[in-house]
């Protein structure tokens, strides 16, 4: 058996109905596990979950509002009921809103703060208990937060963003200290995408033209590319690979860590 063969376990992956989101529950799947889609994108979470299962997979959605403990608290019972379990938790839903810091407007750091750093507070909670001996499914399991290059370089335009993926990390490191000492059996680390063509992607792109750091959307791109080693934007698969790999038996003495997926650009 492959230590990437995920058969038998359960997922549950935050922000699953579209983007990176999307690509890391449809890796899970084709490595094997149940997928449940949480999300405030009912439409988009439910699609993404049916196509999940006209894979062979099986695979589910519920409404999640990371911000929400009682949402949390539905979605965790909801896939232990519906799917049998959970074994891996993904904890990827994220806002990104761009702006210089001489204009920085504070309702939106404090959005920010409650999805980015709120949310994978919640989450890692929620999952921890429900894992650990004696919670719903009990078994052990992982964790992967999913953080940000942003969080190892100074990138001009988004230094809120940065500073709420840089929390995701210190939440990832202390979980895995607590969770190891006091023998929950749940594995806890996080990755630091590089930048995807996804609509956040491009959406962050527009923004730094928007604010006058780069001439263009495209010269943005260009600079991101010149920064990164291997010379190319990252992909959607680059990410839910990764995922994968944490979530496996690959990494089955791999916690408390951020693993760069960036392409070298956060050396």
């Amino acid at each position: 058996m492959s230590v990437f063969d995920l058969n038998g376990r359960t997922a549950l992956v935050t922000g699953g109905a579209r983007g990176l989101g999307a690509g890391m529950a449809e890796a899970l799947a084709r490595a094997g596990a149940a997928v449940m889609i949480g999300d405030v994108l009912a439409e988009a979470g439910r699609e993404t979950a049916d196509a999940i299962g006209r894979s062979g997979a099986r695979s589910g959605f519920v409404a999640l509002d990371v911000t929400r403990e009682d949402s949390w608290q539905a979605a965790v019972a909801a896939t232990v009921a519906e799917l049998g379990g959970l074994d891996v938790l993904v904890n990827n839903a994220g806002v990104e809103i761009s702006s210089l810091v001489v204009d920085l407007d504070p309702d939106d750091i404090r959005r920010m703060c409650e999805v980015n750093i709120v949310g994978v507070a919640l989450g890692m909670k929620h999952g921890l208990r429900a894992m650990r001996p004696g919670g719903a499914a009990g078994a052990g399991g992982v964790i992967v937060n999913v953080s940000s290059v942003a969080a190892t370089i100074p990138f001009p335009g988004i230094a809120a963003y940065s500073a709420t993926k840089s929390a995701v990390d210190r939440l990832t490191r202390v979980a895995a200290q607590e969770s190891g000492k006091l023998g929950y059996g749940v594995r806890v680390n996080c990755v630091f995408p590089g930048l995807v063509a996804t609509e956040m992607g491009l959406g962050l792109a527009a923004d730094m033209a928007r604010l006058g750091l780069w001439p263009s959307a495209e010269a943005a791109v260009g600079d991101v590319i010149g920064l990164t080693p291997l010379g190319r934007l990252g992909e959607v698969a680059d990410m839910a690979d990764a995922v994968v790999f944490l979530a496996s038996d690959a990494a089955r003495f791999v916690t408390g860590v951020g693993l760069p997926v960036d392409g070298g650009m956060g050396m």
